[in-house]
């Protein structure tokens, strides 16, 4: 079998996956209907929104981050 020199291995692609749900994961949790002109919606403050969610992200995109860098094994 004639292996080709990759620059990702299958464990890269499945970092690059698992980071990516990750960071739609923060994108779902960020999501929150919002207050119109006639109603109030005070959930759009809860900390789940403005602090979880945006960490949530974060750990996603280094891990997204690290797979890219990761140098597979030879």
């Amino acid at each position: 079998m004639d292996r080709r020199n990759y620059a990702f291995d299958k464990v890269n692609f499945i970092l690059l996956a698992v980071g990516m749900v990750i960071v739609l994961i923060g994108f779902v949790l960020m999501s929150v209907s919002g207050s119109t002109e006639n109603s109030y919606n005070p959930e759009i403050f809860s900390p789940l929104h403005i602090k979880v969610a945006p960490a949530v992200c974060f750990v996603g995109f280094v891990s997204v981050i690290y797979a890219i860098i990761r140098k597979p094994k030879d």
